[in-house]
């Protein structure tokens, strides 16, 4: 219930000025997105890797409503990868980015969204690095995978992402699971209806480590995107080291980040940073009790 209700009030307008117009939560969003601006973003990276982590980028934004957003958006992305590229910071793919769709006009058109997609996969392999598209609600979720097609056949490193909470996963992760597939697994952080979504925890832990299985079995290279030791532990007794690699979010036990990566492990922060913040953080905190306790006891030592 507590899930459902954060989840409604990132979608309450109300809700939406009273946060972001506070002062005291912009500096407690600090924990969770990186700032809002790209030097944040470039700072923040290179700190991660100093520390032997690898980054995924997200410049937070979606549900564009102009093809001038949308442009603006795919301009911001171009942005960062040179600033990215010039820090030494692309190579190997060590620092890369993550795209929403909408954010680049999935919502207006599917061909302006593959267009934006296509240039900022562009210029991410010209810097050395790759792009993950990300995974949004349910209703995008077969357009997303069909763009996703399309920038293969150029870029094929272009990463996937896919929802263990969503009931038709464990099959889209045995459509992915193919030679140089590159598949983010995570469990889901929009509000779905029961009859696409497994509804409580439990369900949604079992559909992961059924996907989970799917991925680690073929040859392609999963991204095992969690925060649960249970799952971690399952993902790193069954491939070797370099095989797959882990993805941890920005903020979230970060000491366990660097003790993985120490232990040989690929480690992935995934990083979010931009002006638009509310969204993602209403969703992270609707993942975890812990991360509400966390956002109201920080609130309440500072006022």
């Amino acid at each position: 219930m507590l899930r459902s209700a954060i989840l409604a009030a990132s979608r309450n307008e109300r809700v939406h000025r009273l946060v972001v117009g506070a002062p005291l939560s912009r500096r407690v969003v600090g924990r969770f997105v990186a700032g809002e601006s790209v030097d944040d973003a470039v700072r923040a990276s290179r700190e991660l890797t100093d520390k032997g982590l690898a980054v995924s980028l997200d410049h937070l934004g979606e549900d564009t409503t102009d093809a001038a957003q949308a442009a603006a958006t795919v301009q911001a992305y171009l942005v960062l990868i040179d600033r990215l590229s010039a820090a030494g910071l692309t190579r190997s793919g060590r620092v890369e980015v993550s795209v929403k769709l909408s954010a680049v006009g999935q919502g207006l058109d599917d061909m302006l969204a593959l267009e934006g997609a296509r240039t900022i996969c562009a210029a991410a392999a010209a810097a050395g690095s790759t792009v993950t598209l990300d995974m949004e609600d349910h209703t995008t979720t077969d357009r997303t995978l069909a763009t996703l097609a399309e920038l293969r056949r150029e870029f094929p490193s272009t990463g996937a992402v896919v929802q263990a909470y969503l009931h038709r996963t464990e099959g889209d992760c045995r459509a992915l699971a193919v030679a140089g597939s590159r598949v983010r697994l995570c469990k889901g952080a929009y509000r779905e209806p029961a009859e696409v979504a497994y509804q409580s925890r439990a369900e949604v832990d079992a559909s992961y480590r059924r996907c989970l299985e799917v991925l680690m079995a073929g040859p392609g290279y999963p991204m095992v995107a969690t925060h649960d030791p249970a799952l971690i532990e399952l993902a790193t007794a069954a491939r070797e080291p370099g095989t797959f690699e882990l993805q941890l979010l920005y903020g979230i036990r970060p000491l366990e980040q660097e003790r993985l990566a120490a232990a040989g492990h690929t480690v992935r922060v995934y990083v979010p940073y931009g002006e638009q913040w509310y969204g993602y953080l209403m969703r992270r905190l609707a993942e975890r009790p812990a991360n509400l306790l966390f956002f109201l006891r920080a609130l309440a030592s500072r006022t």
